[in-house]
Order: structure tokens, then C-alpha cells, then sequence
């Protein structure tokens, strides 16, 4: 890709993605429908048990699983996700998630990202995406708005009363 054609919806949505990028995990590759993450276990990550907590690994997953499922153009979140954890990551161990599409129809897709510690598979997420609807503000899902500041009555109320 030249430089001239901008950076790619992938490249845009992780630099502004301040939870990944602050935990220190970095953009490898990325395609169409695809994408390769890395994350270093750091000493804040591990848990009582001393292995990686395994929000961490899913949160690695869950960013790979955006990063491809964006890919596309149009702004798509998670609609829902599953993991299996297979084996212990440790502080220290370097992960790499790689995320590949398996379908995707209408405005939904499947994908899965395998979880790896050199050939050792560490975990398995399968995400389900949708894509957010042409025109909703700044290309963020439609949320209708919440409660609005109180009123004054102009009857009085049971409440009121």
C-alpha cells in the first residue's frame, strides 16, 4: 500500500485503541478479514496463581478479533465472543493472536483467533461482529438516549404529593 492512500480502517481504529496500545500490545499484520497481534505477559497481567489472568488473553483475542473484523470499512463491534483456555501463559511469554474470518452475512461475521505462544496454542476465542448502521453519529452504534434532567410537574404527582 502507498502512502499517499492513507491508512487502512484497521490502522485507524487500533491508534486510537488506548486500552490495547497501553498495554503494550502492537499491530504485527493485518488483511482483509485478518489480523496478527503480540502482547508481552508483564508482571501486572499474571494472577494469584501466578499465570496470566485470562481477562488479559481474552482482551489480546478480543483486539485481534477487531482489528480483523474492521478491517472491511464500515465501524463492526462485538455481538458476542466465546474463549477456551487451553494452556497457562506466564510473565514473560510473548503472545501472538492471530485472527482469520470465517463468514460473514448482512451486516454480521464470524471469526476465529487462535492464541499462541511460539507453536503452543494457549487459547481459542470465536467472535461473533455486526456492523454498526450507515449514519449513526461519528460511526458509533446507535444508543437511544438516557433519562432526561426531571421537570417540573405541571399536575402534582402521587410522588409529588
Amino acid at each position: 500500500m502507498s502512502q499517499a492512500a492513507g491508512p487502512t480502517p484497521t490502522e485507524t481504529m487500533f491508534s486510537a485503541d488506548e486500552a490495547s496500545r497501553g498495554l503494550g500490545i502492537e499491530l504485527v499484520e493485518h488483511g482483509e478479514g485478518t489480523a496478527l497481534l503480540r502482547m508481552t505477559v508483564t508482571p501486572a497481567m499474571v494472577n494469584g496463581h501466578r499465570i496470566a489472568h485470562g481477562g488479559y488473553v481474552f482482551l489480546l483475542a478480543d483486539s485481534a478479533f477487531a482489528c480483523a473484523c474492521n478491517s472491511h470499512g464500515p465501524v463492526t463491534v462485538a455481538a458476542g465472543a466465546d474463549i477456551v483456555f487451553v494452556a497457562p501463559a506466564r510473565e514473560g511469554d510473548v503472545l501472538v493472536a492471530r485472527a482469520e474470518e470465517r463468514a460473514r452475512f448482512g451486516r454480521s461475521g464470524v471469526y476465529d483467533v487462535s492464541v499462541r505462544r511460539g507453536d503452543e496454542l494457549i487459547a481459542e476465542f470465536r467472535g461473533r461482529s455486526r456492523s454498526v448502521r450507515e449514519g449513526a453519529a461519528g460511526g458509533t452504534p446507535h444508543v437511544p438516549p438516557g433519562p432526561t434532567e426531571p421537570t417540573e410537574p405541571t399536575e402534582p404527582t402521587k410522588e409529588s404529593r
